[in-house]
């Protein structure tokens, strides 16, 4: 199992398409607030969501109180347009945590500049900014389990 973090999230169907993928690949979903949307069960479930009381969920009031709770903070790796490290340089392990920033302006510099060796990226050619955040999870959190599959296998 992969720890999914979304620090800020902004747009509902982004989230709600990662926490698809969290439920389909056993991921835990950390959402650090605060949230462009809101995430009661009404709401969810009239975005269509049919699925999110099956998402192993965890919400937390802000990055502080994530860092707090989490000490393993040498298995953090925060996905960014700000490194050149590729994410398949990157050796993932069982229950990493994979951070995804805002849809708006990404993971906040101070972490990054925290953590500069667990930074991440996804090769772009120049004519693109960023890729949409639930395709960005998508392809990370793939590669984590490609390494891991033996051992991944055998949770699902």
């Amino acid at each position: 199992m992969f720890n999914i973090v979304l620090v800020n999230p902004q747009i509902p169907n982004n989230t709600g398409a990662i926490g698809r993928l969290c439920v389909n690949t056993g991921s835990t979903l950390h959402l650090i607030k605060p949230l462009g949307f809101d995430i009661t069960e009404k709401a969810v479930r009239r975005a269509g969501l049919d699925y999110w009381h099956k998402i192993d969920l965890k919400v937390w009031e802000n990055i502080e109180e994530f860092f707090e709770s989490t000490q393993q903070s040498d298995r953090f790796f925060f996905a960014t347009t700000k490194t050149d490290r590729p994410y398949f340089d990157i050796s993932f392990k069982e229950g990493d945590y994979l951070f995804f920033g805002s849809e708006t302006s990404g993971i906040p510099a101070d972490i990054l500049e925290k953590y500069p060796q667990q930074c991440m990226t996804i090769p772009m050619t120049k004519d693109g900014r960023s890729l949409n955040l639930a395709i960005s999870t998508g392809i990370i959190l793939y590669e984590a389990i490609k390494q891991n599959f033996t051992a991944y296998g055998r949770m699902m």
